[in-house]
């Protein structure tokens, strides 16, 4: 830090220092002795890795991060549900709270018409882990599948899937199997954003039912930007993000 606050002072100063989450607000003192310009502080979901810290390890965190929020000129976060939960949470003032919602480049979606072939999709695209819901769509999956007869459908699932997670996969793999339905799972893996675009335009319905209050939900702009509706619990950023845009509905 001392390297760092000396070199700030060698450099012409910035309009304005952003640290890109709370982990670091350690870093607003010394970077604003040393520019003596506004520091910013966004806020984007940090408080998930911080409750999986064991204690007293937590505490500790959330006690040094809080000690430092008088440091922050301005917090930004991305959702109002985010901004009151952090600032509760932080003891943030609210003059010093800002929002601004998250949005997506366009190029390249479209939520035109498209050729259907007459298979009904049901798809998730997040981080295969338990906290992002993938059991519960394939427990809803089968439930639906099983209660309402509907046939000829499919379960696409896509997105990162880390080592400590591959059996987890494997478990709904195998649940999948012993409802009779492993022909209707595929896991498509980590896309780049070509394929990813192409995953969205082929589903007809898309749920993320992360069991935590998510404050992003990026993965809605970006099936909505394909004219793919979600279906999604009523918790977290969920509830205004589908207000604002009627892009689908939301479950208790």
């Amino acid at each position: 830090i001392r390297k760092l606050t000396r070199w700030l002072r060698s450099e012409p100063p910035p309009d304005i220092v952003t640290l890109p989450n709370s982990l670091l607000i350690g870093l607003a003192r010394p970077i604003r002795e040393a520019t003596n310009r506004p520091v910013c502080c966004t806020l984007q979901g940090e408080d998930l890795f911080l409750s999986q810290i064991p204690e007293p390890y937590r505490s500790t965190a959330l006690d040094l991060i809080r000690a430092n929020v008088e440091h922050v000129d301005g917090f930004v976060a991305v959702s109002d549900y985010y901004a009151g939960f952090m600032g509760r949470h932080l003891g943030i003032p609210a003059r010093k709270m800002h929002v601004v919602p998250l949005g997506i480049n366009l190029e390249g979606h479209t939520p035109g018409p498209r050729p259907r072939t007459g298979i009904f999709t049901v798809g998730f695209f997040a981080r295969v882990a338990p906290e992002k819901g993938l059991h519960t769509v394939v427990e809803s999956y089968r439930l639906l599948r099983r209660e309402t007869g509907l046939g000829g459908c499919t379960l696409e699932v896509a997105g990162y899937l880390a080592p400590e997670h591959r059996g987890y996969l494997r478990n709904i793999e195998q649940r999948m199997k012993d409802a009779g339905m492993e022909q209707e799972f595929n896991y498509r893996g980590v896309l780049d954003r070509e394929h990813k675009i192409a995953f969205l335009q082929n589903l007809d319905v898309l749920s993320v039912p992360s069991a935590y209050d998510e404050p992003k939900g990026i993965f809605l702009l970006e099936a909505m930007a394909n004219g793919v509706p979600v279906v999604q619990p009523r918790r977290g950023a969920f509830p205004e993000i589908l207000e604002r845009t009627g892009g689908g509905i939301l479950v208790e």
